[in-house]
C-alpha cells in the first residue's frame, strides 16, 4: 500500500517544526547561559574594584593600650588579647566593605542556593534584614568560608578569609596604634540632643540613635539591633568601612584563649585545630569588629577579641543567631588586583 503525499508532507513539517523547537530551545538556554556569564563578570569586576590593597610588614599585636595608648592604660579587660607581640604580614587586599546582601544573594542564586531560614520566632526581623541590598549579609563561618572559596574559583584569585592577624592589622590601618577603625581612630559624636530621638547621634560609628533612625526609615521592628548600610561613616584611614561597627566579622583563626602566648611572628594562622571550647564543649572561631558599637559605652576596640560556634549555635540546642555575625574576603597575593 503506498504512502500518500499528503502524509509526507504533514511527517516533513512536524519533523521541521520538532528541530525548529529544539533549535529555538537551544539558542534560548545559551542566551541564558551568556546573559549569566555576563553578570558573572561584571560582579567578578565590582568585586575587584572594592579591594583595597595592604602593604605587609612587622606590628604589635594586641592591647597595646598601656603602653601606647594615650592614658597608657589597657584597653581591654580580657587576658586573651595579651601579651603584645610583634607579627610580621605579607601583601595583601581587602575587601573595603562587608559582603553586602546583594552580594551574597547573586552567588546563592548564580549557585542554586537559597537563603537560609532561621528560627521562625525571627523570621521577620531576618526577611527584612536580608532585604536591603546594601546592609551586611549574614552567615555563619561555613558559609562565609564557602563563598570566599567560590570567588577564589570565579575569579581565578587567591580569595579567602582573612586571618585574625590581617584583619587587626587592617583595621589599625597597617598596625597603628588606633583604639578603632573609623576616620580618625576615636568615636566622634553630635552633642545635641532631641526631643523623643534616642541619645546621641553617632558621626564616625553607629549609636543606638543612627540604628533606630534607619530601622524607622526602612520601617523595621529591629530597633537598637538594626544593621546599616556598609558604607554608612567614612572609612578608616586606609579606605576600609565599618570594621569595629555594624556586625561581628568572621575570620579563619581557631580561636584559643592563650594564643597569643605562642603564635609565630611570620603570618600567624591560628591553632591548627579548635583549642578553646563553649559553654557545650563545642570548638570556636574568632570574630573579629562588634556587632553593634556606640559611643556612650565603647566597643568594636580594635585589639577586642570574641569567639563564637562556627555554626553560630548559642545553646544546647542548636539555637542559630547570625544577626551579629558578617564577613570581608581578603586576597593572598603580593601583588594588587588590576
Amino acid at each position: 500500500m503506498g504512502i500518500s503525499l499528503t502524509r509526507v508532507i504533514a511527517s516533513i513539517v512536524c519533523f521541521l517544526l520538532l528541530v525548529g523547537c529544539e533549535g529555538a530551545s537551544e539558542t534560548k538556554g545559551s542566551l541564558a547561559r551568556n546573559e549569566s556569564n555576563q553578570a558573572l563578570m561584571q560582579y567578578i569586576d565590582d568585586l575587584k574594584i572594592d579591594l583595597v590593597f595592604v602593604e605587609g610588614g612587622d606590628f604589635l599585636m594586641g592591647d597595646f593600650g598601656a603602653d601606647y595608648g594615650p592614658e597608657n592604660l589597657p584597653y581591654d579587660a580580657d587576658k586573651d588579647s595579651k601579651p603584645l607581640h610583634k607579627v610580621r604580614l605579607d601583601n595583601y587586599s581587602i575587601q573595603k566593605i562587608k559582603v553586602t546582601n546583594q552580594a551574597y544573594q547573586f552567588y546563592l542564586k548564580f549557585n542554586g542556593l537559597k537563603l537560609r531560614v532561621v528560627d521562625a520566632g525571627n523570621q521577620k526581623d531576618w526577611s527584612d534584614m536580608n532585604s536591603a541590598p546594601r546592609t551586611p549579609a549574614h552567615m555563619d563561618w561555613f558559609e562565609a568560608e564557602r563563598y570566599c572559596g567560590w570567588l577564589a574559583v570565579v575569579s581565578g584569585l587567591p580569595f579567602a578569609l582573612p586571618t585574625e592577624a590581617q584583619w587587626e592589622y587592617a583595621a589599625r590601618s597597617r598596625g597603628r596604634f588606633l583604639m578603632v577603625s573609623t576616620d580618625d581612630g576615636t568615636y566622634r559624636v553630635a552633642h545635641e540632643r532631641v526631643q523623643g530621638e534616642y541619645g546621641l547621634r553617632g558621626l564616625n560609628i553607629s549609636s543606638t540613635w543612627n540604628r533606630r533612625a534607619f530601622a524607622d526609615e526602612m520601617n523595621w521592628a529591629t530597633e537598637g539591633l538594626t544593621p546599616l548600610p556598609v558604607d554608612y561613616f567614612q572609612p578608616n584611614s586606609l579606605g576600609l568601612y565599618s570594621m569595629s561597627d555594624n556586625g561581628l566579622e568572621w575570620v579563619s583563626d581557631w580561636y584559643d584563649e592563650d594564643y597569643y602566648n605562642y603564635s609565630p611572628v611570620n603570618n600567624p594562622q591560628g591553632p591548627s585545630v579548635a583549642v578553646t571550647k563553649d559553654y557545650f564543649g563545642r570548638g570556636t572561631k574568632v570574630v573579629r569588629g562588634q556587632a553593634f558599637a556606640d559611643p556612650a559605652w565603647g566597643g568594636g576596640v580594635n585589639v577586642y577579641r570574641t569567639s563564637a560556634e562556627p555554626h553560630g549555635y548559642i545553646n544546647e540546642d542548636d539555637f542559630v543567631v547570625l544577626g551579629d555575625k558578617t564577613v570581608r574576603c581578603v586576597v593572598n597575593s603580593s601583588v594588587p588586583v588590576n
